[in-house]
């Protein structure tokens, strides 16, 4: 019996291990997309970097950055992508070969809540008036096909106090889970002269059966009414 619960003590322990080492490889991702996001969207700010994916293969880790302007990314005969591999690939010790960059045109620019709030932050930047620029960026994103809209801008916007504007069109839902599958937002500091500027793009995307362009499945509060079939009555 004794034998009997030592063997029970060490799976025990032999499963909180496992149990830790999943949780630090959870975490461990979750610091690596954080750090390589943040790398893509400093150095790539101003080709229309749109966000990163992750892919892990047994034979290498692929990595796909989205973007409006590919050949901005990809570089002169391929050159800029080589030293991102390169940079990647010494900070996070991947062997040689062990990782794969690639970029990807961004389906539909309008659509993409990075891209926008990139595009206002170039727009502020130029000195060109508030209202101006975030209805400009509000107008677009609703002709690209879009549900709805919301673009806040909050800092020193004229004189010495700091306040917040928020522009928004369309519809545009708040909360629940439609909320993480339909709206795509994306958060910017505008570092102007008088101080920084917080800019934040809400996106809500339209439903697209197919999937590109917009989440497959529908809103929990749409009803379709199908029409009845032939020989089938209808009460």
């Amino acid at each position: 019996p004794f034998h009997y619960i030592y063997i029970q003590l060490g799976l025990v322990e032999m499963a909180k291990a496992a149990l830790i080492s999943k949780k630090r490889k959870f975490v461990a991702d979750g610091v690596f997309y954080a750090e390589i996001n943040e790398l893509f969207s400093r150095e790539l700010a101003e080709d229309g970097y749109a966000g990163v994916e992750v892919r892990v293969t047994p034979l290498r880790t692929e990595i796909i950055i989205k973007a409006t302007r590919t050949q901005d990314v990809l570089g002169e005969k391929g050159q800029r992508i080589r030293e991102l591999t390169s940079v990647v690939q010494k900070r996070f010790n991947f062997k040689e070969g062990g990782v794969d960059l690639f970029a990807e045109r961004v389906a539909n620019r309008g659509l993409c809540a990075q891209t926008q709030a990139e595009s206002l932050k170039y727009k502020l930047l130029g000195n060109l008036a508030v209202r101006r620029a975030c209805y400009g960026v509000l107008r677009f994103i609703m002709e690209s096909g879009a549900k709805g809209a919301e673009v806040t801008v909050s800092g020193k916007l004229r004189g010495q106090r700091a306040k917040s504007q928020k522009f928004a069109d369309g519809y545009m839902i708040k909360t629940g889970h439609a909320f993480e599958e339909y709206v795509d937002t994306a958060v910017r500091h505008v570092l102007m002269r008088q101080g920084v500027l917080g800019v934040k793009v809400s996106v809500m995307l339209p439903h697209d059966p197919k999937g590109i362009v917009g989440p497959k499945s529908s809103l929990a509060d749409v009803i379709t009414i199908h029409e009845p079939k032939d020989g089938v009555r209808s009460y």
